[in-house]
């Protein structure tokens, strides 16, 4: 199928799409402005991959994040339509990558997850998108170094994105479990220096406590507590644990991150 057909022939949806595209964020309201949006477009046009793509993610964010009140119901409303999308195109490249990742964060198939993400950088290996979920899906899986040779191949890809402070932090996550410690600093102070993140501030934070660095650890909590104050360690790997590694999580105890 070609792109102008996945992506609605319905102005109308297509508008909505676009603007669900553009509100693509880290925050809770950007993320229900968008799926708000992308649900629409996809009432207008029930087949536009263009909208089932971000609806989907941004049911399995909000489960990431922390802000699903049901969560199972989101894994499957997300599943179903990354799914759909993939049943309308089968070479959907970034609906493809979302399903890979959220099989390996979700289902725990990791190694129906890793074909996923191949295949979607086979299919289009100058997607730096698909070059991020498929580290992420690598770092879920356990296999750290790989997972570092797909953020350097994303990062090399897009420069100057808009995400480089997510991938700098993927990045930074995987250096931690592998306990290259001073390398995981510099891949989070780059995040930072893009976008002060919580999720960079996190991996700063575990990974100086390792080095025992701890007054700039405790400094670097503090920086992380003024944007998220209301974080706990237990709640976090209740909903994301399965993804990470026990290293960084032993970090974010260290550094004195909430319990």
């Amino acid at each position: 199928m070609n792109l102008a057909a996945r992506r609605s022939n319905n102005l109308s949806a297509y508008d909505l799409c676009l603007r669900a595209q553009h509100l693509q964020s880290w925050s809770r309201g950007g993320s229900a402005e968008s799926l708000r949006l992308a649900s629409r477009a996809l009432e207008i046009d029930p087949w536009c991959v263009f909208a089932a793509t971000p609806a989907g993610e941004c049911h399995l964010r909000n489960v990431r994040q922390g802000w699903a009140d049901d969560p199972k119901s989101e894994i499957a409303e997300g599943f179903r339509l990354l799914r759909l999308a993939l049943s309308i195109d089968g070479s959907a490249t970034l609906a493809l990558s979302m399903l890979g990742r959220a099989t390996a964060a979700f289902a725990g198939d990791f190694d129906t997850a890793r074909e996923m993400v191949d295949r979607a950088v086979a299919l289009n290996a100058n997607s730096a998108f698909a070059w991020e979920l498929r580290s992420f899906t690598y770092e879920l899986a356990g296999q750290l170094e790989e997972a570092i040779r797909s953020f350097e191949r994303d990062i090399r890809l897009s420069p100057f994105d808009p995400w480089l402070p997510r991938r700098f932090t993927g990045m930074g996550i995987a250096l931690i479990g592998l306990g290259r410690f001073d390398e995981a600093v510099a891949a989070a102070k780059k995040a930072l220096r893009e976008k002060h993140t919580s999720q960079a501030y996190r991996c700063l934070a575990a990974a100086l406590a390792h080095l025992g660095r701890d007054a700039e650890a405790r400094k670097t909590v503090a920086q992380f507590l003024e944007i998220d104050p209301d974080f706990r360690i237990s709640e976090w790997v209740a909903r994301s644990g399965q993804w990470r590694a026990q290293m960084f999580i032993d970090g974010l105890r260290k550094a004195g991150l909430p319990e």
